[in-house]
Formats: structure tokens, sequence, C-alpha cells
């Protein structure tokens, strides 16, 4: 699952893969963006651990789970 999160002020956004599901991701986010204040805590597929300040937070794009693929397409 891909993560895409823009961030305030920030020329370039927090992109990473995720083994947690759309719904997983999405409760984590509406839960943290609801709450106002502190951090959105999300792990990316190799176990690193993202803290995002909620207030900082101006979008969040969840991909699907699609894999990508590789090469020519005939």
């Amino acid at each position: 699952m891909e993560i895409r999160i823009g961030i305030v002020n920030a020329p370039r956004e927090l992109s990473f893969e995720s083994t947690q599901t759309v719904d997983e991701i999405a409760e984590q986010a509406q839960a943290s963006l609801t709450s106002g204040n502190g951090f959105l805590r999300l792990t990316d597929d190799k176990g690193k651990v993202y803290l995002v300040p909620v207030a900082g937070i101006a979008y969040i794009e969840i991909g699907s789970d699609e894999s990508r693929r590789i090469g020519f397409v005939g």
C-alpha cells in the first residue's frame, strides 16, 4: 500500500509503502486528526516508524493494494 502525506509549507511530500490496509491507515489518520494534537504514527513495510505532526498535515493519499508493473507492457 502506497501512502503519500503532504506537509504544510514543505515542497516535497512524504511517500512510503506500508503493509497496513486502507481501513487501518484511515482509522489511524482519522483518530489523530480528530484529536487535534500530537502525531500520526505510521509504519512502513520495512519496519521504519514515521511520526508526522498532525498540525502540519495538508493531505493524506492512500494508494491501492495493486502491485506495480515492471518492464514493458505490450
